[in-house]
């Protein structure tokens, strides 16, 4: 019998607990922004497309702060200041308003509102202390306005009062503002209806995580960090609490029975973080299945997933099937994403036309079906069902789509809807009818997540495992304590509970950073002091430290993918993510000043990107030679490479090294060449599709297509400024900027 390509889409949508058990107030007002903009609006956008199944994961920690924000019980320090009159707001909070009001994304959530936009604008160019001294009451009431309606999704502007608010666009009042906070319980007591109706109706798989959303494998042994990572830097002391993995199952088993009146059937392991150790708890609380990332699987059956040069698998019956993983406690299925899919999705569509990019994703499934044809012998459609998994953080990424993903998510869903030979269906049902075939021991599961197959971003890092020596002093404490049980002391089980969440390690240490980072550290050490409190023990001192510190550093490697504008601008936000090199300024008694000051890297799935800063007034041809060439070289890849022909060009490294590509700017004139190294030495014109911006800054933007790459290839770059044909200075000094091929 014939099959459809069968599609799982499951949509993870996650917030740690932001509200603090020593102050007894939300420190953070991402649970109540977030709820006005990501959750709600993906289901009523799915709903208007019936044949089209999904599954949706819920973390409990954040069901219940929703509830506790729909009741009017939750308050976070941007709500106050919002619901404050303007002519009562005090000098802190008017600081506070300008610190943090403009924490958005600028082009999509700014920018298409004038008002909200010519505040960010006064305060980027003019400055935090201008706004101080120069704004008045009325533009601090529009400000507290906007920072609330721009989050509010754009499924719902024709809302009236919604659409009202923002055809006025400011001179709003106090009134106004508590009216749009209102709009805000209203939109968010909708959620769980909404998922708990569609799954009644069949359109809609719910999931849910452990409680908190701890990583269990670590909770089980921080030593399996050392599985995929043998040399990795462990804690002082080893974390070993197993007994917690049922806790945080059971409670999220129990959560989940009250809001949706069923039993879940499906789990999504924090991080999609799975280890030998966690398996029993999970099929014993009665969970069907669990998911996980492609290099879970590959680290398992010692196999890389190897791709073509559009990113398509070259053994898709491997990726694309469920797996049995067997425990004495009952059978598990485990279905593995498309690491690749899932991150176009994520960190790449956003920058593209949303009807391309709605088409590239359907023309990669598309290319996954003719595989398996082709694969499969004579024939022209699938004789056995292959189950696709696209799976996802569900909330972030919309900030970077325009309107909040909606033109991109119905593009999509209506090419879906009407494709032929593509059928979306929730994990379970696709179980249901297509139980696993295949087993793969469970003793031999690979102990990794979803970044990398390995555990480094909860653990390994100095500030990481700091963090975790004071949650096992904690811990330990509490077992210290056998009479404070759930029942009699629910406040200290509670607040270890959070403690344990996978959040506070994330930001901790090299790898990730927000504006956000000092808050986050007081959170999780304000949850450690609960569980003293609750227990009355003295709090240690280390605990009322930070675990680091959380200045600004200089130099770092890139957090994240990217997808700037390229329009010689610069927008901080575009490059927040970037990795960064500074520069500029003296560079030792060798050296002089250079001209550049600051150089920005990143990548997304389509492009290379770079972001060069120059002193301040300095202008090409004057202060800044006229030509900058772009130099890569491929390490440890048999190709042809070629010395840099410049003259007076100095006989050091990395100069005298030999380049694959170069691509050449112009600086006065904005035009570009671009060239490949052939045999002796020569190079070679090809054509190139890079793109150049050059006004505040220099931004460029090189298609990987011009430079032929496999994925997960190294390469290494550098660059050099130049004036007719003699060197004039590069850039890193004495190195080479490492890029990772995604």
């Amino acid at each position: 019998m014939p099959h459809p390509l069968y599609v799982a889409f499951i949509w993870h949508q996650h917030q740690p607990l932001y509200k603090s058990r020593v102050a007894n107030q939300y420190r953070l007002p991402w649970v109540r922004l977030h709820g006005t903009k990501d959750y709600l609006d993906l289901m009523l956008i799915l709903s208007r497309y019936p044949k089209l199944h999904q599954t949706v994961n819920l973390v409990p920690s954040l069901i219940l702060q929703l509830e506790e924000y729909i009741a009017g019980e939750a308050f976070d320090p941007y709500l106050k200041v919002a619901l404050t009159p303007e002519w009562q707001l005090t000098l802190e909070m008017k600081h506070f308003a300008i610190e943090h009001f403009f924490d958005a994304n600028h082009r999509n959530l700014i920018a298409p509102h004038p008002r909200y936009d010519e505040l960010y604008h006064q305060h980027q160019e003019k400055g935090p202390r201008w706004c101080l001294e120069n704004w008045g009451d009325q533009d601090y009431s529009d400000l507290l306005a906007w920072h609330n309606l721009a989050w509010i999704d754009p499924v719902f502007w024709d809302d009236p009062e919604i659409e009202q608010w923002l055809k006025q666009g400011r001179n709003f009042s106090l009134s106004d503002r508590q009216r749009i906070y209102s709009k805000q319980r209203q939109i968010m007591a909708k959620i769980i209806p909404q998922h708990r109706q569609m799954q009644e109706a069949g359109q809609l798989e719910v999931t849910t995580s452990p409680y908190t959303h701890p990583i269990l494998p670590l909770l089980a042994d921080t030593n399996a960090g050392r599985v995929a990572i043998p040399h990795m830097n462990l804690p002082e002391h080893r974390f070993q609490w197993e007994e917690d993995i049922p806790r945080h199952l059971n409670k999220a088993w129990d959560m989940y029975k009250e809001r949706f009146r069923v039993e879940p059937r499906g789990l999504w392991p924090s991080e999609q973080a799975v280890s030998p150790a966690i398996l029993p708890y999970i099929a014993d609380q009665g969970f069907q299945w669990i998911c996980s990332d492609e290099a879970i699987l590959g680290w398992t059956l010692g196999h890389f997933f190897h791709r073509d040069g559009a990113g398509n698998v070259y053994d898709p019956e491997t990726l694309y099937q469920p797996y049995r993983l067997e425990t004495p406690q009952g059978d598990l299925g485990i279905v593995f994403r498309d690491h690749r899919l899932s991150d176009l999705i994520g960190f790449t569509y956003g920058a593209m036309d949303p009807g391309k990019a709605a088409g590239d994703l359907v023309g990669h499934l598309e290319a996954i079906e003719h595989s398996l044809v082709s694969r499969q012998g004579d024939g022209t459609s699938l004789e056995a069902p292959w189950l696709v998994t696209i799976a996802l953080d569900g909330e972030n990424c919309w900030e970077f789509y325009h309107r909040d993903g909606l033109p991109f998510l119905e593009n999509l869903y209506q090419r879906l809807s009407n494709h032929p030979s593509i059928s979306l269906v929730t994990v379970s049902e696709f179980l249901d009818k297509f139980p696993p075939t295949t087993t793969l021991p469970s003793s031999e599961l690979h102990s990794g997540s979803w970044v990398d197959g390995s555990l480094t971003t909860w653990i390994g890092d100095p500030a990481k495992n700091r963090a975790w020596d004071l949650l096992t002093q904690a811990r330990q404490v509490l077992a210290n304590h056998p009479e404070a049980t759930e029942e009699n002391n629910p406040e200290v089980w509670e607040a270890l509970y959070a403690a344990e969440g996978s959040d506070w390690f994330w930001w901790f240490g090299e790898g990730h950073t927000s504006n956000h980072d000092a808050m986050f550290d007081q959170l999780f050490r304000e949850h450690l002091c609960t569980i003293y409190n609750s227990l009355n023990e003295p709090i240690p001192p280390s605990v009322l430290q930070p675990v680091e510190s959380h200045d600004r550093k200089g130099d770092r490697r890139p957090e994240s993918f990217i997808h700037p504008i390229i329009d010689g601008v610069g927008d901080e936000q575009d490059w927040d993510r970037a990795g960064r090199i500074e520069i500029g300024g003296a560079r030792g008694t060798m050296h002089r000043s250079s001209v550049i000051q600051r150089v920005w890297y990143g990548v997304d799935h389509l492009n290379f990107y770079l972001r060069v800063d120059f002193q301040s007034g300095a202008k090409p041809g004057k202060e800044i030679p006229p030509e900058l060439r772009l130099l890569w070289y491929y390490p440890n890849q048999q190709v042809c490479n070629s010395p840099i022909h410049l003259l007076d060009l100095p006989d050091e490294a990395p100069l005298n090294h030999f380049y694959r590509h170069q691509l050449g700017i112009n600086l006065l004139t904005r035009s570009i060449w671009f060239q490949e190294a052939r045999e002796n030495h020569q190079w070679h014109a090809r054509s190139s599709r890079a793109q150049v911006a050059l006004d505040s800054c220099l931004e460029i933007a090189i298609p990987w297509a011009d430079l032929p790459t496999e994925p997960d290839w190294s390469l290494r770059l550098m660059l050099v400024l130049a004036d007719a044909g003699r060197y004039r200075d590069s850039a890193p000094d004495g190195g080479l900027i490492p890029i990772s091929v995604p």
